[in-house]
């Protein structure tokens, strides 16, 4: 009967064991797919800027809020035909967690423009919280926040504190 019930025990221990090596795996998951996103958002970025400065000038900097409403949308493949192989040599398709990014450009009248460039990822649960972002960091570990950038700037980013 103690033979059971120290294997039994043994089982238990094992399981737990399994599923913490599960979590961290799924965190370690979840940080590289955040670095990636950010990563894949700053090169694309500096891509639609620097095409964006050989054209005109534009930026969000010290707006406490932005609204992407009052941005142009625009599909991956006609940000390529804009983009590459000028400015950058592919637009990645999709963010670290498999969700697709989605652009936003204005090509049309930049002298007059204030909103004209910007991106965003939904984030690990695939899902955009908003469409009007207050301007700031969140927690590094905080996987479904929306990471987004406007016209030059992070608008919305994970930082760790």
């Amino acid at each position: 009967m103690r033979h059971i019930r120290n294997l039994t025990t043994l089982c238990w221990l094992s399981a737990a064991a399994i599923l913490a090596s599960g979590l961290a795996c799924s965190a370690k998951y979840d940080e590289e797919a955040q670095k990636r996103t950010v990563a894949d958002i700053r090169n694309i970025g500096t891509a639609m800027f620097s095409w964006l400065t050989d054209h005109i000038g534009a930026g969000a900097a010290g707006q406490s809020q932005v609204d992407l409403q009052k941005y142009v949308v625009i599909s991956r493949k006609e940000l390529e035909k804009i983009l590459v192989p000028v400015y950058l040599q592919v637009v990645p398709e999709a963010d670290g967690w498999g969700h697709p990014y989605e652009f936003y450009l204005d090509t049309e009248d930049l002298i007059n423009k204030k909103y004209v460039i910007c991106i965003r990822s939904s984030g690990r649960d695939g899902r955009f919280s908003a469409s009007v972002y207050s301007v700031g960091d969140f927690a590094q570990n905080d996987f479904d926040q929306d990471i987004v950038w406007a016209d030059g700037f992070f608008i919305r980013w994970p930082f760790q504190r």
